[in-house]
């Protein structure tokens, strides 16, 4: 049965990244857009990741410019603008699309195993995937719910 640790991603420099380094981790997947009117949810994702991190918890974040590309071209401003705007220190990735021919098959598989309320495509910025601690996605997030709205599921599974 597959996990998500079975997917490698690109880190912003390009490298890749196994993320058979989180296993035994609780994460939480999104993907991110820093022009977005959603982008006040990096501040919620950072307090969580600050409260729980020494648990083990991992907020991982992708960037996304595919819905009214609303995120920056290099990802060297991505990344500024998240550490400069809402003090993000969770790991974050190389910009990617979450839906279509050249969607991450990391989404691919986090879309498969739980599914949007109409469709299975990443509908806006700030979809989130609750990963437990044996790579398994548990439960699938709207853009619109806050962040601090999931601690309660969060503290289940640590």
């Amino acid at each position: 049965m597959p996990t998500v640790y079975d997917y490698t991603v690109k880190k912003t420099n390009g490298n890749e990244h196994s993320l058979q380094d989180y296993e035994g981790k609780l994460l939480i997947i999104v993907n991110t857009a820093s022009k977005c009117g959603l982008t006040n949810q990096f501040q919620e994702l950072q307090e969580l990741y600050d409260k729980y991190k020494d648990q083990g918890l991992e907020i991982l974040g992708f960037p996304c410019g595919q819905f009214n590309n609303q995120e920056f071209d290099n990802i060297e401003e991505t990344t500024e603008f998240c550490q400069l705007n809402f003090g993000v220190t969770f790991p974050m990735y190389g910009k990617i699309d979450v839906n279509g021919k050249n969607e991450e098959p990391l989404f691919t598989y986090l879309k498969s195993e739980k599914s949007g309320l109409l469709l299975n495509d990443i509908k806006w910025n700030f979809t989130k995937f609750l990963v437990n601690r044996n790579g398994q996605v548990v439960k699938r997030y709207a853009p619109t719910t806050n962040p601090s709205k999931i601690e309660k599921d969060i503290l289940k599974l640590l």
